[in-house]
């Protein structure tokens, strides 16, 4: 490192990532148990709908995934869910 804010930097960014990643990683998960609670036609899918939209909406309130992206992902999954349901 070049000085002692660039190393303090370095820090920083390193543990976000792994907060990042953990956040991705956890999303990632509920997906798939929605995805595959929506196939099997299960009951508690809305439920694991709503906890899902949830844990987006807190995700991209702290900046790790772009708004954008978590509306898309939202009307996406929630349009399968509807889709299933009928």
């Amino acid at each position: 490192m070049i000085n002692k804010s660039a190393a303090k930097r370095d820090r920083n960014s390193k543990k976000a990532q792994l907060i990042n990643r953990s956040r991705i990683s956890a999303l990632k998960t509920i997906e798939k148990r929605l995805r595959s609670a929506i196939s099997s036609a299960d009951s508690g899918a809305e439920s694991v709908l709503r906890e899902y939209c949830s844990k987006l909406d807190k995700v991209a309130k702290a900046g790790t995934i772009h708004r954008n992206k978590v509306a898309n992902k939202k009307s996406q999954l929630t349009k399968l869910f509807n889709s299933a349901a009928k």
